[in-house]
C-alpha cells in the first residue's frame, strides 16, 4: 500500500469513528454508567466482532458474505431487543426515588461479550466493510494488500473507540453529579445504540 492510500484509509476510517454508531453509543453507555475499565472491555468486544466480520471481507467471498448479511439480519432483532430492554431499565432507574437500592455490580466481561455481541450481528458493517476496504487497496496488492487494509482500519476503530472511552470518562464526573438524571442518560444511549442497529441495513 502507497503512503497515500495509507494516509487516506487513517483519515477515511478516523471520519467513520467520529461519526457515532450502535458500537458508540454502547461504549459511551457503559463508560458512563460503570466506569473506564468497562468501556474499555466493551471497545475490546466491538474489536473483536468487526475482526470476525473482517475475516469474511478478506476471504472475498461475495455469495458468503451475502449469505452472512441475510443470517445477520434476523438475529441483530434479538440484539435490537436486548438493547432497548438495557435502556428501559436503565430509564426505570432514573424515575426510581431510590434507584441504588435495586443497583447490582456487573461483570466487566458482560460488557465485553455486550460489544461483541453487538459488533458481530450488524449487517451493515459486514458488507460496508467489503466495499469499502477494497477502495484502498491497489490491484498488485491482492490478498495482501486487503489484509494490511483490513488491520489498519480495525487499528484506527480500536484506537478512535478508546478517545470515546476517555471522552465518556472524563465527563462521567459531571454526570454522576446529575443524580438519577445518570440513569436517563445511560438510557439513551442503549436506546441510541438499539435504534441505529434496528435501521441498520445489510447493504453498504
Amino acid at each position: 500500500m502507497s503512503l497515500d492510500l495509507l494516509l487516506a484509509l487513517i483519515a477515511a476510517t478516523a471520519v467513520l469513528v467520529v461519526i457515532p454508531g450502535p458500537n458508540v453509543a454502547l461504549i459511551i453507555a457503559n463508560t458512563i454508567a460503570h466506569g473506564f475499565r468497562f468501556g474499555a472491555a466493551t471497545v475490546l468486544g466491538t474489536t473483536l466482532g468487526i475482526l470476525l466480520q473482517l475475516c469474511l471481507v478478506v476471504i472475498g467471498l461475495s455469495a458468503l458474505l451475502q449469505l452472512a448479511a441475510d443470517a445477520l439480519l434476523w438475529i441483530k432483532w434479538a440484539g435490537v431487543l436486548y438493547l432497548l430492554f438495557l435502556g428501559i431499565q436503565a430509564l426505570r432507574q432514573g424515575f426510581d426515588p431510590m434507584p441504588e437500592a435495586r443497583a447490582t455490580d456487573r461483570p466487566v466481561t458482560a460488557m465485553f461479550w455486550q460489544g461483541l455481541f453487538l459488533a458481530v450481528i450488524n449487517p451493515k458493517t459486514l458488507l460496508f466493510g467489503a466495499a469499502f476496504l477494497p477502495q484502498f487497496v491497489s490491484p498488485q496488492a491482492g490478498g495482501f494488500g486487503l489484509i494490511w487494509a483490513a488491520s489498519v482500519y480495525l487499528g484506527v476503530i480500536f484506537v478512535g473507540d478508546l478517545v470515546w472511552v476517555a471522552m465518556a470518562q472524563s465527563a462521567r464526573g459531571f454526570v454522576l453529579r446529575l443524580g438519577q438524571w445518570r440513569h436517563r442518560l445511560t438510557g439513551g444511549f442503549f436506546l441510541a445504540a438499539g435504534l441505529g442497529l434496528a435501521v441498520a441495513r445489510s447493504n453498504p
